[in-house]
């Protein structure tokens, strides 16, 4: 058991999102409005 948790892990250092996933928090991003009243925060996503 101890040997499972000695190994270090492989990690790949040429992570390339896919143009869609970029895209789609993109558009996310831009539909997203946050809207503040008092203490309360409300997310409105426009679309």
């Amino acid at each position: 058991m101890g040997k499972i948790y000695s190994k270090k892990a492989l990690a790949s250092k040429n992570l390339k999102p896919k143009k869609e996933v970029v895209s789609f928090l993109l558009n996310y991003s831009k539909a997203l409005t946050v809207v503040k009243i008092d203490d309360k925060s409300f997310e409105i996503i426009a679309n």
